[in-house]
């Protein structure tokens, strides 16, 4: 008898700015070999690449504008269309009910991924953020503190905070990220999609985001 192939999982994750949903998403792609689609790297493929999408969306992006609904849409089913046969993983979108409900037009979803962290948690771990402007080095005061407070490591030259890690914009782009979101998840959860995750670390979300994939992908 033939091994039993892995189920084809089409999954969506979700998470606020600072939740570790990038490291998840890695760690999906190589435990499970998930195709992982971000609809901002497919945007930035397409305009760099200058694709008739492309040029289209840098008609907004280059305004400062965002890019509407139903072109994100193209861009992403346009992937999807050359990943049929596998496993994906969709990051970053949808991000609006319009969008997910043109996505189930084509495809059915067979689960969310809810990264539910803290938003206490994640003001205090991205508030504690400071870059080297020069070279991008990152520390943060918990985790990685330079050796001297305020000063760069290699340099000595002075730390900085962007004005995006500082508390008050961290609590409005969370705040942003739920009114977004919220409609979302309801319409997901409406469908029985949604599984949520609970955790103020990666660590501690991964083994059962991982446990719950393998259940999933063994039906």
């Amino acid at each position: 008898m033939p091994p039993r192939l892995p189920a084809i999982l089409k999954t969506i994750i979700m998470g606020p700015p600072g939740s570790g949903k990038g490291t998840v998403s890695d760690r999906i792609v190589k435990a499970f070999t998930f195709h992982h689609i971000s609809s901002g790297d497919i945007l930035r493929n397409h305009i760099r690449n200058n694709t008739p999408l492309g040029i289209e969306a840098k008609k907004y992006t280059s305004d400062g504008l965002l890019v509407p609904d139903d072109l994100v849409t193209k861009l992403v089913l346009s992937e999807l269309r050359g990943v049929e046969d596998r496993s994906w993983l969709l990051d970053g979108y949808p991000r609006t009910v319009i969008q997910a409900q043109e996505l189930d037009s084509h495809y059915n979803v067979d689960v969310v991924l809810n990264l539910d962290v803290p938003f206490d948690t994640i003001t205090d771990r991205i508030s504690k953020r400071w870059i080297h402007p020069g070279s991008g080095r990152t520390y943060n005061l918990d985790f990685n503190p330079p050796q001297i407070s305020g000063k760069d490591d290699e340099t000595g030259e002075d730390l900085i905070q962007r004005d995006d890690d500082k508390p008050e914009s961290v609590k409005k782009r969370l705040q942003l990220y739920s009114d977004m979101t919220r409609p979302l998840l309801e319409y997901y959860s409406k469908q029985n999609k949604v599984e949520t995750f609970t955790g103020t670390e990666t660590n501690v979300i991964w083994p059962h985001v991982k446990d719950f994939l393998e259940q999933k992908t063994a039906m």
